[in-house]
């Protein structure tokens, strides 16, 4: 059974790191997903597909994927380059600023 490793990003709406610094381990849908005619939901028969597992450590979910026999790919995170500003935000209402502040 195939797996994958990686570190969750933010999401889109944050700006802050929280629920990224655990790893994640997630199956790979054994079978595709299809149409209920009458209701037009989506449903499928592999219910490992919803099984989603935290980890402290990349070591320890790697440990656990050879422990249980899983074909596991680690997927290394892209590491985000902070932007520090010097003077920060309070820098923008500064009385000694230079200059009109326009948006």
């Amino acid at each position: 059974m195939r797996a994958r490793i990686y570190r969750p990003a933010r999401t889109a709406t944050q700006s802050g790191t929280a629920k990224t610094e655990a790893w994640v381990l997630e199956h790979a849908p054994a079978s595709k997903r299809e149409i209920d005619p009458l209701m037009g939901w989506t449903s499928s028969t592999d219910t490992q597909s919803q099984v989603r597992m935290y980890f402290e450590s990349r070591e320890a979910a790697v440990a656990y994927a050879e422990k249980h026999g899983l074909d596991a790919v680690v997927q290394e995170p892209q590491v985000r380059k902070h932007n520090i500003r010097p003077g920060g935000y309070g820098e923008n209402f500064s009385t000694t600023r230079r200059g009109a502040w326009t948006h």
